[in-house]
This record gives C-alpha cells, structure tokens and sequence, in this order.
C-alpha cells in the first residue's frame, strides 16, 4: 500500500510539473506574439548562413531584445489613431466624411476680435457625412496650413481631434498681414482604417524580385521582407551584420548564392469595390474644406501683452516660412548660402549621404550650384549609388548612397546594395564630417514595426558613431506628403508617411542629432506637394542643413 500510494504521489508531482511548463510556455508564446500583433512569425537565430535555405510562415524575423521590443510597441501605441469600423452596407460612402459639406471656422480673437503676432489662431472643423448629418466619430486625416502668398509665408497647423466629429486645427500667427486658413480632408476615418488593416495584413502588398544567374542558367524569382507560405523553398538573404531581413523564393535549378540584382515587380491592390471608393480624388481624398464664414484673419503687431491662447496644443510648429526663407523655431537660424558662402562653409569637409532619391535631391542640388564639385562618372544609372563629386580645390567631398531593400527602383545590382547601420559602422569620420539621413519613402508600404526595426538598426550606428567620433555632424531628414499621381492611392498614401515620420521623430528623439522637418516644410510652403519636393524647397532644407553645419555667429 505504500508503494502505491507513493507511485500516486510521484505521478501527482509529475503532471504538476508538466502543467506548469505548459503554462509557462503558452504564457511564454503570448508575450512573444504580443509584441508582434497580426504577425504569424517564426524566429530564426542570428547569424545563420545568407544562403541557407529555410523554409518559414509568412513573416520571419531575427530575435530581438526585450527592450527593442518594448520600444516597437510603445512607438506604435504613440501614433495609433482612432479608427472607424467600414460600414458593411454597399451604400456606406454615405455615412463617410464628405468633405463638400464639412466645414471650419475661425474662432474669435483676443478681447476686440483681434489677432497678433505672437498669438494662436484657432479653426474648429465640423465634419458631415454624405447626407449631411454630422458625424459623431473622429478619426479623420486632416491637413492645415496658414499662407499669405504675397508675402510668400506659411505655416503648418497643429491638429487636435475631439473624437466627436469635430477637430481644432491650431495656428501659430507669426507675421503681420493677411493670413488665410486653409484645410484639407486626406482620407476619412473610415479610409484610415483599411489603410491600417492593409498594412498589417498584406505587408508583401509591393512586391520585388531577383534575378539569379550562373553561366547559361538565369531564374528571377519574387523577393520581401515577408513571403506567403508555399511548397518553394526559401533563399535567406538576412544580412549577417545589421541582422535585417530579407528573402526570395529559391531558383529551381540554380543556388542562393548567384543572386544578381533587386528591383521592384509590382504591387497588389486590396482594396474591395466598395473599399475603392473611400480613395476618390476630388472626392474624399486630399480635398479642401471650406469656410462657413471668413477663411482670412488680419494679424497685427504684437502689442506687449499676453501672446498666446490657450488651446490643447502644447506643441509648437518646427519653423515658417516667410518672403520664401524658411525660419525655423528654436534651435538654430537658419543662414541663406550663396555659392562662395556654401563653399567656404563645406571647405575640408566631407558631407556623406545615405538613404532615399529624397535626400539624393540634395546631393543633386550642391552639384548644381558649386562650380568647383565634380562628379564622377562611375557609369551607372542615377538610381545605383554610389554617387560621388569633389572639389579638389577646396578638398570638399560629397557621397551619397541608397540604402538596402525594400527598395522600390530599377534593377540594382546586388553588390551595390548596402545597409545603411554598415556603412555607418564602417565609416571613418571626425569632426569634418557630416552624415545625412533620408530614409522613409520606400517604407510607406511595408508595416510600421518593419520601419522602427530598420531605423533601430540605424540608430544603434549612430550611437556608435557619435560615441566614437563625437566631433561628427547627424543630420536626419523626416518624410514629406506626396502628390496624388499614384495610380494606387492607398500604396503611398500620406497616411504611412505621416506614420514614417512620427516614427522617425519618435526614434532619434534624445540623441544629438539634428532634424530637418520636411514634413512641415512641404505643408507649410505654397508650391504643390510632391514626393521630391521642388527647388525652392530643396534650397531650404539645404539652408538648414549648411547652418547646421556652419552655424551663425552672434556677436
């Protein structure tokens, strides 16, 4: 009888201890998934070989740290906005922000309905359906800018949403005159919400491809961050060193190792029929909201006294512009360079590049207007970096280079294809040098945790650089709002850009690095909004870079 009652007992022991480890590795997966919410994702271990052949779910990435972890949500969770379910009903438009019956009005002024320099204009904007009932959700995507464009001055407006159908686009009044108010609806809260399902759900959405080719034999075969399940084996390309992902389905009959270039396929719409209709240009998406009164204010000098409302805007915007000069607001000021003066200022300094064609403009525009920079003729299209010029007189140097997939472009070849963190850990700089960033353009179409996991990989490099070098310039370029030439508008909808560049702010926020805001600069100024933003603009954000560089010296 006491062996048994023994046996009972051991076994009683046993299955405790077997229900404990079960729980502990159930609760174990749901912290590991929480963090990657709508993600069906199997971890590899780092450093495994490029071209090992593995064959995975649809996303796959390396493991990261508890704190990158933690980061990623907490970034995520600080740019979610609210959204409104899509009405299942086919005639659901209708209960869509319709822009044509919505309106704004300027609230009154200071005692006397009065305005100064000094002051905060505040709009409230009243949003109405297609039936015209208002709407009782917020969610909505909305712009706003405040312009004179005599005096050729602007300046972006600040937005609070009451999640009640109504919305307060708040305005730093920062010249005397005229200045006109004006709003602009980019998607409706219900659009907001596909655009975010699609981001989660169809992170392959763009699609790229490689080509592969030994002697004779040559295969292209489909490339992403994130591949769908299928009975093709996979090719892992995750790079060895900033540990980032990325794979293609293997040729049949070649190996991994004989990939020869990266260019973009194409893309996949997902958009529903009556999903399609929340994307209607000069419908509901990127039309202007009119006035149900006056649209313009006079603001007058400032007259000593108390300058600014209070409103529930606790930001400021990052600059303005006015007579067409771009005056940022805090910081540094902004110096205006003529060629001799960008000469001197870059004299024995090397300026290196890396990123996007959005930084590239850059590049493009000191070539244009320094007489003494020659570029190379490295003999490959203007898309392939690297890109190279030199001032042999003045010993100044100027480089840029585009970073790694996802990159949306003409074939590249693979050898030219380098992960911005590894250029920055391999760069041998000091305090000649100055680094500039641009990279978010081609991340609009993949999910956001894919963008914070490459900027961190980034950033981890210019910590490094910054410690080891201290006397190096960073300077980092956010993201713009873009035109509506796309034939898909939800593929590079200002929505994700808007997202790329709170994540970008988000990310390098703290560190001595130095932020050129071109989201505010594009909005702000009264040219139209592009993707490559025009000279006039480009010439301002050069400005700010240079008197970063060359800083202004007070007496």
């Amino acid at each position: 009888m006491k062996t048994t009652s023994c046996t009972r007992r051991d076994f009683s022991i046993i299955f405790l201890f077997v229900m404990v480890y079960a729980l502990i590795f159930v609760l174990h997966q749901m912290d590991i998934l929480q963090f990657q919410p709508e993600v069906n994702s199997t971890i590899i271990m780092p450093r495994v070989s490029p071209h090992r052949i593995v064959n995975h779910r649809f996303c796959t990435f390396q493991p990261r740290s508890p704190q990158d972890a933690l980061e990623e949500r907490l970034i995520l969770d600080s740019i979610a906005r609210p959204e409104n379910p899509l009405l299942p009903s086919p005639n659901s438009l209708e209960q869509t922000t319709d822009p044509a019956h919505s309106t704004f009005t300027i609230l009154p002024g200071r005692k006397g309905g009065q305005w100064h320099v000094g002051d905060q204009l505040e709009a409230m904007i009243q949003t109405f359906d297609f039936q015209g009932h208002p709407k009782k959700s917020g969610g909505d995507f909305l712009t706003a800018s405040l312009h004179n464009r005599k005096l050729e001055a602007g300046v972006a407006g600040q937005f609070v949403d009451h999640l009640n159908g109504s919305y307060s686009a708040v305005f730093s009044l920062l010249w005397e005159g005229d200045a006109r108010v004006e709003v602009t609806l980019v998607h409706p809260g219900e659009a907001v919400t596909v655009l975010n399902r699609i981001n989660r759900q169809h992170p392959d959405r763009v699609y790229y491809k490689s080509l592969y080719r030994s002697g004779s034999l040559s295969e292209t075969t489909p490339c992403n961050v994130c591949l769908r399940s299928t009975q093709q084996p996979v090719c892992n390309h995750t790079d060895l060193r900033s540990g980032e992902p990325w794979f293609c389905y293997k040729p049949k009959n070649l190996s991994c190792d004989t990939r020869i270039n990266h260019f973009k396929a194409g893309y996949d719409n997902y958009l529903s029929a009556e999903e399609n209709k929340l994307f209607q240009s000069g419908v509901n998406m990127k039309v202007s909201i009119q006035a149900a009164g006056p649209s313009n204010v006079t603001v007058l000098p400032e007259d000593g006294q108390l300058k600014v409302k209070s409103s529930s805007v606790a930001s400021l915007p990052s600059g303005y512009y006015y007579q067409g000069v771009w005056r940022a607001l805090g910081g540094i000021t902004v110096s205006q360079f003529n060629t001799s003066a960008i000469t001197q200022c870059l004299k024995g300094k090397a300026v290196h590049m890396y990123g996007d064609s959005t930084v590239r403009q850059w590049f493009d525009f000191l070539n244009a207007v320094l007489p003494g920079l020659k570029e190379f003729d490295l003999h490959n299209p203007r898309h392939i970096a690297p890109l190279k010029s030199l001032d042999n007189e003045n010993n100044i140097l100027v480089s840029y280079r585009c970073h790694a997939p996802p990159l949306l472009s003409l074939p590249i070849p693979i050898r030219e294809l380098r992960y911005t963190a590894n250029e920055l850990d391999d760069l041998d700089a000091g305090p000649n040098d100055v680094v500039v960033l641009g990279i978010w353009a081609h991340f609009t179409t993949s999910p956001m945790d894919i963008y914070i996991r490459r900027l961190q990989s980034i950033r981890r490099a210019v910590v490094q650089l910054l410690d080891t070098n201290p006397g190096t310039l960073v300077i980092v370029r956010t993201g713009n709002s873009r035109s509506l030439n796309d034939k898909v508008p939800p593929l590079n909808s200002d929505w994700y850009s808007l997202q790329c560049d709170k994540v970008l702010k988000a990310m390098f926020k703290g560190l001595k690095v130095h932020l050129i805001d071109a989201w505010e600069m594009t909005l702000a100024h009264h040219l139209p909004l592009d993707l490559h933003p025009p000279p006039p603009i480009i010439e301002n954000m050069v400005n700010s870079m240079l008197s970063y560089v060359c800083p202004q010296k007070h007496g």
